[in-house]
This record gives structure tokens, C-alpha cells and sequence, in this order.
């Protein structure tokens, strides 16, 4: 299924609108969503334009990032502080850690992984490991076509439960099974007592969100590409984010009172609170593998 519905045209911004009149859960992705692609994969942040606008979005409403990275990754690229942050493409939840058993059946492709990194490095490929699964980084590969078949020489040796998920410029070792940003924002909608939500990602390991969640989301893949997407809505490219942020803080300050959201007063609040009473942002609960 193709989107073919644009977020900021007057019907895609009705329906932003009457969402968050709800006061929904929001969601986004990091790379090529809330910060814009770039080269070195460890020079990306968001800027602070859409950090000021998340940061206020946060006294409102539940705003989570969903990043395929480690939480202790993508924490420090934010400059704010989300109300929740989900790694590893899902399997990984900011207070409870990655999934161990997802760890554990990495652990053969690992081996297999050591062996034929000097080939990979060779082509112009990178492994990163980040415990809740590994990526195949050949961005900076001068020759993209040498990198895809080194990689393409490693998958042939996949063992049982393990899949491969390509994105841009990079290939995805997940666990079949594993959970993902489906699974992973569903769970915060009931964590923080919401029953409608937002998500926004750019890439293939968002089309299970955009598939799972329910039909009043509000789905949007960013990108003018969008074949076979299971998003309700796109936005042509990454710069327009500001705006959808923008039109939320609208509808949000024409709400009334003009004070604190149900967030604040539901179950999601309190959790929220104790989490800021004990001075803490989750260290506690993530770990690095």
C-alpha cells in the first residue's frame, strides 16, 4: 500500500489536528526523522530548533523516540528529554533494558560476525554491535556495489532465528520475533494511558509501526519514495518535522487552559513523576552490551 495522502495539506492537517485534541502518545524516530542524515552516522543530532519544540511538546503529552540505535546512543544526540526512548528497532526499552533473550541468540552470528569483519572492512563495511541487534554500516563504502556483495557473502552464513532487515546504506541483523517499534509503541500507549498516538519514521524498520498500530494513528513516513509503505501520510522530506511540531504546540494551546495535558493526571503522569522524583532518567534500566 502507497500513502498518497500529504501530512500538510489541509485533510493531512485536519487529522493531526483532531489527534491531538486527544492528547495521543507521540513517536518518532531518530535518524532521517528528528535529525537529518548525514555521512558519519556519529555526527547526528537534532537541531536545536526541534529540540525546543520536542522539549515543550513534552509537558503536554507522552513524547517517545524510537531509534533502531542504543538507548545510551541516541540519548545524548536529543538535546531534550523525552518522556521515553526505545533502541534497537524496539527490543531494547529505556527502563528495562534490552530483551536478554534477543542477546543470547545473537550470540552465534557474533562469531560469525568476528570472522569476516576483515573482509567487510576491506569493502568499505562497518559491524556495529549494539547487544539487541547489529548493524552493516557501508555509507562511507567508496564502492556501495563491492560493499553489498561482502555483506551479501556474510548473510549466506545467517543461523537459525536470525534475519537481516536492509534500510539505507545498511543492513539490520535483528532476531526473528524480536520486538519491534509495532510492539514497542503499543506498550507506551498503555504505559502512559493513551489510546491514540502519533508516529513519524523514514525508513523499513518503521513499516512494522506503521502496520501494527491502530487505524486512527496517525502514520508518516518521511521520504517522496513510498512504495509498498503501510503509512497513512508522508512528508516530502526531514526539514518539514518543524512544521508538524509546530502545528501540534497550535492545537495544544488553543485547548483551553493552556495547562499540563492528561499526562500529568493518568497513569503515564504519575510513572513520569516518580521517574523525575528519584532525579534519575532511566540509567538505571539501560546498559550498554
Amino acid at each position: 500500500m502507497m500513502p498518497t495522502r500529504y501530512l500538510l495539506d489541509p485533510e493531512g492537517r485536519d487529522a493531526l489536528r483532531r489527534l491531538m485534541t486527544r492528547r495521543p502518545l507521540l513517536g518518532f524516530d531518530f535518524d532521517g526523522t528528528l535529525a537529518p542524515i548525514v555521512m558519519h552516522p556519529d555526527e547526528a543530532r537534532i537541531p536545536p530548533s526541534t529540540a525546543a519544540l520536542l522539549e515543550t511538546l513534552t509537558t503536554r503529552v507522552p513524547v517517545a523516540v524510537v531509534s533502531g540505535r542504543q538507548v545510551l546512543d541516541v540519548r545524548h544526540r536529543l538535546g531534550f528529554k523525552p518522556t521515553h526512548i526505545v533502541g534497537n528497532h524496539g527490543a531494547e526499552d529505556e527502563f528495562d533494558g534490552p530483551d536478554p533473550r534477543v542477546v543470547t541468540t545473537l550470540a552465534a552470528f557474533r562469531q560469525i560476525a568476528r570472522r569476516l569483519e576483515p573482509m567487510l572492512n576491506e569493502a568499505g563495511a562497518t559491524i556495529e554491535d549494539k547487544g539487541a541487534s547489529l548493524a552493516i554500516h557501508y555509507r562511507l563504502a567508496p564502492n556501495p556495489v563491492i560493499a553489498r556483495e561482502a555483506i551479501a557473502v556474510l548473510l549466506q552464513e545467517l543461523p537459525s532465528g536470525v534475519e537481516a532487515e536492509p534500510g539505507k546504506r545498511v543492513v539490520n541483523i535483528l532476531v526473528t520475533g524480536a520486538p519491534h517499534k509495532g510492539d514497542a509503541l503499543l506498550r507506551l500507549a498503555s504505559r502512559y494511558g493513551t489510546d491514540a498516538g502519533f508516529f513519524v519514521g523514514d525508513d523499513t524498520n518503521d513499516e512494522p509501526a506503521f502496520e501494527q498500530v491502530g487505524h486512527d494513528w496517525v502514520t508518516v513516513r518521511v521520504g517522496p519514495r513510498l512504495d509498498h509503505s503501510h503509512a497513512r501520510y508522508f512528508l516530502h522530506e526531514q526539514a518539514e518535522i518543524d512544521d508538524v511540531l509546530r502545528l501540534m504546540l497550535e492545537v495544544l494551546g488553543e485547548g483551553g487552559s493552556g495547562g499540563p495535558g492528561p499526562l500529568f493526571g493518568t497513569q503515564g503522569g504519575n510513572l513520569l513523576a516518580g521517574r523525575q522524583a528519584k532525579g534519575g532518567d532511566g540509567e538505571k534500566g539501560t546498559r550498554s552490551p
